[in-house]
Formats: C-alpha cells, structure tokens, sequence
C-alpha cells in the first residue's frame, strides 16, 4: 500500500522493499534524493519533498516490472568508468572488458595506433580504447543515430576523442586503414528465449539479435575486415557463449591468421579473433 502522504527516507524504504532488493531501492532514492549511502543511514527520519517522493514510486514501480536498473539511473559502469546509458543502446557488461584487455595487450606499445569499434552503441570501447591506448585514431560506428548521440555524449562527458559514423556496417566507411578492429555485434540467434528474459526484454533488439543463428553481423565483419585492416592488423569480436568454434571458421573463411579464442572471467570462450597478412 502506498503510503497517503510523502514518507521519510524509513518509510519511502519500507514502502519499496514491498516490490523491489533493498539495495536497489536504497541506489534508487540515493539517486532521487541526491545524497550519499551515509545520508540515507543517518537520517531516516527527514522527510522527502513531494516531487521526490511521486519520482522515487515511479521509479520502484518501473523496476517492479523488470526495467533494468541501469536505464533506471542512467548509468553503468565499464572499465572503471562511469557511462551514461538508455534504452537506444546496450547496457555494457563485464565480459565485454576482455575486448579491451585484448587491445591493449597487443597494442599498448604503438603510439597513434588506428581502431575501428564496430556497432559502437554506449561507445563503451571506442571511448575506453582512446582513453588507455597512447594516442589513438579511434574511429566509432553505428547505423543507429539515437545511439551515436548517446556515444557522443559519453566521449564529451569523458574527454575522449573519438571520430563517430553513422553506418551500416562498412557501407559509409570507405577506404581508411587500420590497425585494430574491435566489435561487439548482435549475435543472439532470433528465437534464443533469453530474448524474453531479463534486461534483455527493454534492450533495443536490433542490438542484441542478428537473426537466424545469430552469425550474420559476425559473418560480415570478418569479410569485410581485411580491405580496411592494414598488414599484422587485429579484428576481435565478442560473441556468444557456443559460437568460438563457429566464429573461428568465419574467421579462417575470412584469411585470418593466428585465430584463437579467449575466456572471459567465467571461463566462457568470449572473444575470437586473428591477424590479417594480407
């Protein structure tokens, strides 16, 4: 039941705990209430304002239903940075990470090394990679323009500079070379249940799922990498769970050298990726 007037912090918590985690709801009316995990404790007795109040019930009530906390708060963390995120883009997940370790242990040493991030959403590699890579030319590209505003917005908020493209994969790009390429592209086969589980349920579809297998997105990469990859260039791609065997053949398909496929920190085969010789 809902409290007839605005509570204090106790009862607005209380209240909440009736449809959500207490940490969630504690994060929540932190975020409401603009104060520190330290205010909540020390005075559960002041009152929250109205506006405060109607905000906070509005926000449990969407949790309630499963909207991830992430677009809730507008923010998630990546690498140890904080991103701001919504429901045009991917929420970044920790897995993703090993894309990053991948790059900077085979291009830590090269200054103005060129990257090319594939599907950038959130912006979470491109942004990353140009902050912990010496001097890098980071290019970002996605065909969706509401997730290229919410990249940008990352870059800016965080001082990274990064070149951003709207594109359907290669299609805009032209003939520019790199050193690196990097992607996390749909891969989520069209009838995977996970689909109607989870966050995954408020996800923009068009990120999470390729159709068919799920290999399509993955398919075209790894064709189309070697035009733009200059001699002992890299292309990573993340993807599921079950595809490292299959991705590995896109990639030898592709003229790829030196193919392998990483774990990531639950020992799931996350990531593969080759050399291109030319």
């Amino acid at each position: 039941m809902i409290p007839p007037e605005s509570p204090d912090i106790a009862g607005a918590l209380a209240w909440a705990r009736g449809y959500i985690a207490p940490p969630e709801a504690r994060l929540l009316l932190r975020r409401v209430h603009q104060c520190s995990a330290a205010h909540l404790a020390a005075w559960p007795e002041k009152a929250l304002p109205q506006a405060e109040w109607t905000t906070f019930r509005a926000l449990v009530e969407r949790r309630a239903v499963g909207v991830p906390m992430a677009y809730l708060i507008g923010e998630r963390e990546f690498y140890g940075r904080g991103f701001m995120v919504g429901p045009e883009v991917l929420i970044p997940r920790p897995e993703t990470e090993l894309l990053v370790e991948l790059a900077l242990a085979h291009f830590s040493a090269m200054p103005h090394a060129k990257v090319l991030d594939m599907g950038t959403g959130s912006g979470v590699l491109a942004i990353t990679l140009a902050l912990e890579l010496d001097r890098a030319e980071v290019c970002a590209l996605d065909q969706s323009r509401a997730a290229l505003s919410v990249a940008m917005s990352n870059a800016i908020r965080l001082g990274a500079s990064v070149s951003f493209l709207c594109s359907d994969w290669y299609a805009e790009l032209g003939e520019e070379h790199f050193h690196l390429i990097v992607a996390n592209p749909p891969y989520v086969a069209e009838n995977d249940p996970h689909l109607t589980l989870g966050d995954l349920r408020f996800e923009p579809r068009e990120a999470l799922a390729a159709g068919g297998n799920g290999l399509a997105g993955l398919a075209l990469i790894a064709a189309g990498a070697g035009r733009r990859l200059e001699n002992g260039g890299w292309l990573f791609m993340e993807h599921g769970h079950d595809q490292a065997a299959a991705v590995r053949g896109i990639l030898a398909d592709a003229g790829f050298a030196a193919i392998a496929s990483w774990p990531d920190l639950a020992g799931i085969e996350r990531v593969s990726g080759g050399r291109w010789t030319g």
